[in-house]
């Protein structure tokens, strides 16, 4: 990769996580009376000078390394740089749901500053283990709709972070794929029925399949192993889409690998998987303010 190409993707990943680090900065920094309840008493005390603050950050899969350097970017540009006055206890399963329980618990024994959360499945962990460490959630499907927080604009309690419309996203890319194949009739999802948020993402799809008179098979996978088995049973369909949730940004490189072998064109929800692999025909880009991601079509 270039010097220019990894300036590019850097710079990507650093617009998209700006507001996470505005709100993780929020909870660093702000006295009591800008944050209500639990959040508000743990910034009751005036904090101490040279304090360093312990972040927890809590994954579902390995977190894409080019997010990591944006984020610890922008951190380190408004003060707050590893070995001076900041710490990361990082936590991060192996793409499975299974540990993520324990890892949370970790943290709150750690007695972190905050939670930093990715996706719906660390920040469900997150909220379970505690209800007075502050919780910041990035990449989240539906938070209300998967009760998370109880409303938008008021999520109350110690949760807060940024979150993403599940539901309009998973049927733009059926769209996506429909207009790259017109002559598309039945199309397969692979789904990871674990996940807080695959219902959601599931029903966006079915409903922008009927719209758009497409037959929709979903598939639920539960690891890795399952992709290709998944693929190979499949008989009559024209296309693939998948779940967007952290087991297939974890094993994306097993996911194109599968998909190259059915032979089926496919839409992918980031470029990631493209550069892990995936043939890439067309992208087809999304203003970020539309709620939209950059959607990728593949044919192998």
């Amino acid at each position: 990769m270039s010097g220019y190409d990894r300036w590019r993707r850097l710079r990507h990943a650093a617009m998209a996580v700006r507001v996470g680090v505005l709100v993780l900065l929020a909870f660093l920094s702000a006295p009591a009376s800008f944050v209500s309840g639990p959040v508000g008493d743990a910034h009751a005390q005036q904090q101490p000078a040279g304090k360093v603050y312990r972040i927890g950050f809590l994954s579902q899969g390995q977190p894409v390394k080019a997010f990591l350097e944006a984020l610890q970017q922008g951190l380190r540009e408004r003060g707050y740089a590893e070995g001076r006055n900041l710490v990361w206890e990082f936590r991060s399963t192996d793409g499975s749901l299974d540990q993520l329980p324990q890892f949370a618990e970790d943290l709150v024994r750690l007695k972190v500053d905050v939670i930093l959360a990715r996706a719906s499945s660390g920040a469900m962990a997150a909220k379970r283990a505690t209800t007075s460490i502050p919780i910041v959630f990035f990449a989240v499907y539906a938070p209300v709709e998967i009760g998370l927080v109880p409303n938008l604009g008021h999520p109350g309690g110690n949760i807060t972070g940024v979150a993403v419309n599940a539901s309009d996203m998973a049927a733009k890319r059926v769209q996506l794929l429909k207009e790259l194949v017109p002559t598309l009739k039945s199309v397969a999802i692979l789904s990871h029925p674990s996940h807080p948020s695959n219902a959601v993402q599931l029903q966006g799809t079915e409903a922008a399949a009927r719209t758009l008179g497409v037959r929709l098979k979903a598939v639920p996978v539960r690891g890795a192993d399952d992709f290709a088995p998944a693929l190979n049973a499949l008989r009559g369909i024209e296309g693939v889409l998948h779940a967007d949730t952290p087991l297939f940004v974890t094993h994306r490189a097993r996911l194109v690998d599968a998909v190259a072998g059915s032979r089926l064109p496919a839409i992918y929800p980031f470029r990631l998987y493209v550069e892990a692999g995936a043939s890439c025909r067309t992208v087809r880009t999304f203003p970020m303010s539309t709620g939209t991601r950059p959607s990728t079509w593949t044919r192998s």
